[in-house]
Order: C-alpha cells, then sequence, then structure tokens
C-alpha cells in the first residue's frame, strides 16, 4: 500500500482565518497535518460610502472583476444587502478560489482563466480584449494593483473601482508556531500573497526568521515566490494555482526529499 504523499509532514498554512477550510482538507487527504498560522487579515473598507454609493448603480455597467475571493464575499454582502443583482450584468474574477465563490453565490457564467490565475491572464480572455465603450467595475481591496484598470482604460473602457475591503497584519500569537519551529516539527510553509508572506517575516523574531530562511516554501505565482528569495529563503517552490497547486507541489517536493 503506498503512504499517502504528505504522510509524516506538518504544513504551516498561511491563509486569513476562515479561508483555510479547503487547503486544510487537501493537506489531511495527502496524509499531511494542517497548521494554522494566519499571516493576513481581512477587514472592511475604512470608508464604505464610496462602494455603496457605486453599488446604487450597477445597472450602468456592462462587466463586473472581482480580484479575490475576498472581494467575492464582502463585494457580494453588500450588494445582497441593498438590491438585487442587474441580471445583464457579467462577472469576471481571476482565481479559482474567487470562481468558486461567485459561482456558489449563484453565477452561472463566470469570465475567469482556465490555467494560469492571475491579471495579466483574465486580461487575455477574448471577452475583455473588445471593451471600448463598456464600462467596468472593478471589486478588490483598497491599493490593490492598476494592471487591470490601467490596461482595459487603454482598451477603451470607462473603469471604476470599488474597494470594498482592506488587509492587515493579524494580532497572532506566534508563540505555538515557533515552538514548533523550534523543535523542528514543520516542514514546509505555504504562501497565497506577498503581504502575507511580508507580515508572517515582521512577526517573527530573529529565531523566527532563521527558520523561515531554512524552511522550504511553497507559492503558487512568481511575484510571491520572488519576495520570498528577497527575504532569504533558501528552497522557493513555485508551484500550479491554487490550494490544488500547492498541495500538489508538496507532493511532489516531499516524494524527492
Amino acid at each position: 500500500m503506498n503512504r499517502p504523499a504528505l504522510a509524516g509532514r506538518r504544513i504551516v498554512v498561511t491563509r486569513p482565518a476562515g479561508q483555510t477550510a479547503h487547503m486544510a482538507e487537501l493537506i489531511r487527504a495527502a496524509g499531511g497535518e494542517p497548521v494554522l498560522f494566519p499571516a493576513l487579515e481581512i477587514f472592511d473598507a475604512g470608508d464604505l460610502r464610496p462602494v455603496i454609493a457605486l453599488i446604487e448603480r450597477l445597472d450602468t455597467f456592462n462587466l463586473a472583476i472581482f480580484v479575490s475571493a475576498n472581494a467575492v464575499r464582502k463585494a457580494l454582502a453588500l450588494v445582497q444587502a441593498r438590491r438585487a443583482w442587474p441580471a445583464a450584468l457579467r462577472v469576471a474574477t481571476i482565481g479559482a478560489g474567487s470562481e468558486r465563490e461567485l459561482r456558489r453565490s449563484g453565477f452561472a457564467e463566470v469570465i475567469a482563466p482556465s490555467e494560469r490565475f492571475d491579471s495579466e491572464a483574465l486580461l487575455d480572455r477574448p471577452e475583455l480584449k473588445d471593451v471600448q465603450g463598456k464600462r467596468v467595475v472593478i471589486f478588490r481591496g483598497e491599493g490593490g494593483r492598476d494592471l487591470l484598470g490601467d490596461t482595459l482604460s487603454a482598451r477603451g473602457a470607462a473603469v471604476e473601482y470599488a474597494e470594498c475591503y482592506r488587509r492587515g497584519r493579524p494580532q497572532t500569537d506566534v508563540a505555538t508556531l515557533l515552538a514548533l519551529a523550534a523543535r523542528h516539527g514543520l516542514d514546509a510553509v505555504t504562501v497565497t500573497s506577498s503581504e502575507g508572506l511580508a507580515n508572517l517575516y515582521d512577526m517573527l523574531d530573529q529565531p523566527g526568521r532563521q527558520w523561515l530562511e531554512q524552511t522550504p516554501l511553497f507559492a503558487p505565482h512568481e511575484r510571491i515566490a520572488a519576495s520570498a528569495r528577497a527575504l532569504g529563503v533558501k528552497t522557493v517552490v513555485l508551484t500550479g494555482p491554487g490550494d490544488e497547486g500547492l498541495v500538489a507541489g508538496l507532493a511532489v517536493f516531499f516524494a524527492t526529499v
């Protein structure tokens, strides 16, 4: 009988609290033990009045883009508290997780990449090529990347941002994590955003940072992987996208060590 790919491995999951269930389930299914350590917290935007005012005129838009699963959850909660979603307003998103959230919320047709999951891949979709004269709203967090909006504007669209959440560093007790690290009880770290990685690094003391530098780190995007290398992490593994890609990358790595 084959041994599960992650048998005996403790894997740190740094996703925000409340967003770890799918990843934890995949790790357990592969025989591993998820160690939940949120390195990012999702809050409401500091001022919701602009996004609420925009929601009142959703009928004027042709396309709504959600940049993340957080954007889906926060924006749809605001919309559903105030009005029905306009029947003619199409939706698009970047990642597999946010696509699942939209479909779970009742959207049967979602424009999304099928392979790479980033802004560049969404912009390659044919539906976003010809947007001359279209009105586009982008639901995102405060201070998000401008690539989507800038590119769509250059293609002739009228773009507005709806900032419906903000990201922050959680007040997480690092003692348990550091105690496990000191006993060599942690085998890998998974990181799904550069900001979460920066928070994790800031939350650790010097021995903790040394542990992080020596522990294999798995990231689903090259931007995150590059951030990890810049912090001095010795082994950085670029995986496929999403939770499935991360766990598949973990399985391949630990099959050879």
